[in-house]
């Protein structure tokens, strides 16, 4: 992987910032776990042969979380948000999908994240290295939309939309392949909270909305994936797809809060490179990093290293 900066570089970085806290993820460091089922549909199953795409009702842990480093942020400021999903396989194995509220990352490569880390620290002359970085990296001036509208407050963590920011490798059971993004939309459509509405919310208001919402019915989420035109890169996240064929690939029935996991020493790590059989990661050196970095985060927080746990990256 080209690129010099390492998993320690990028918590430093973002430590920097304000951001991640002894003890807690480096980013999206506040968030609730939920029980639920998936159910794939037809149309997944010719797309690609991974066993939870079969159709059969699949068990799954959900995290809604918000995006910050700082456990203790109101759920009312404007933030990316993140939902990430485990799928428990028959065999007892899991794998693993990674969204949030941005449809594009930041950057294409991991230097350029911890590079824009560092420009945004805070102090005096936070405008000047701002300006800097903006000079030498102007595709991110043309993020700027994407971005703002990503830090959006939701009404609830189940109106918002969300996005994994790669491309995956689905195989079928012929052998055929395709490359794909992930997009999980709500059931009850997108609604958005002002500025003023989301600060005098509650500071646990998300949480507490999509508890009281479980227990009227099932939360909803949509799986569709955006297939891949030849011109669309597979290896930048920051990169728009220029295709827009999206199918349907199947349903999730986010049903209640989970009540098992993360008590005492356990430990739950959401990895977008915990793939299965059908299911191959692409070359994006920003989703190889992902999974170096979670693990220097686990060892940060916990003393632990995730060893056999981690994908091979």
């Amino acid at each position: 992987m080209a690129g010099s900066v390492t998993p320690d570089d990028a918590i430093a970085a973002i430590r920097g910032t304000g951001g991640a806290q002894p003890g807690y993820r480096a980013l999206h460091a506040k968030g609730t776990l939920y029980r639920g089922t998936f159910t794939a549909t037809p149309e997944a199953q010719r797309l690609c042969r991974a066993p939870h795409l079969d159709g059969s009702p699949v068990p799954t842990l959900i995290r809604f979380s918000n995006g910050s480093g700082n456990p203790n942020q109101r759920d009312g400021v404007p933030g990316v948000r993140g939902m990430a999903v485990k799928f428990t396989l028959p065999d007892g194995s899991t794998t693993d999908v990674s969204a949030q509220t941005a449809r594009l990352f930041v950057s294409s490569t991991p230097d350029g994240f911890v590079e824009l880390l560092r420009a945004m620290r805070p102090g005096l002359a936070a405008p000047i290295r701002m300006a800097a970085f903006l000079a030498t990296h102007p595709r991110v001036l043309g993020a700027l939309p994407v971005l703002r509208a990503a830090n959006r407050i939701p009404a609830s963590y189940a109106t918002v939309e969300y996005h994994g920011l790669h491309a995956f490798r689905w195989v079928d059971a012929d052998g055929g392949a395709r490359f794909v993004r992930y997009h999980l939309s709500p059931a009850a459509g997108e609604q958005f909270l002002s500025a003023s509405a989301g600060l005098a919310r509650g500071r646990e208001f998300l949480t507490e909305e999509l508890n009281g919402r479980l227990e009227a019915a099932p939360a909803r989420f949509e799986f569709r994936v955006q297939i891949g035109g030849p011109k669309d890169s597979t290896v930048d996240p920051s990169a728009p797809w220029a295709r827009g064929e999206f199918t349907t690939v199947g349903a999730l029935d986010i049903t209640g809060l989970d009540t098992e996991r993360e008590h005492g020493d356990d430990i739950v790590v959401f990895d977008p490179m915990r793939v299965t059989d059908g299911i191959e990661p692409s070359d994006d050196p920003v989703l190889r990093f992902r999974s170096q970095a979670y693990s220097a985060s686990v060892k940060l927080r916990t003393g632990v290293d995730r060893g056999p746990a981690a994908p091979p990256a």
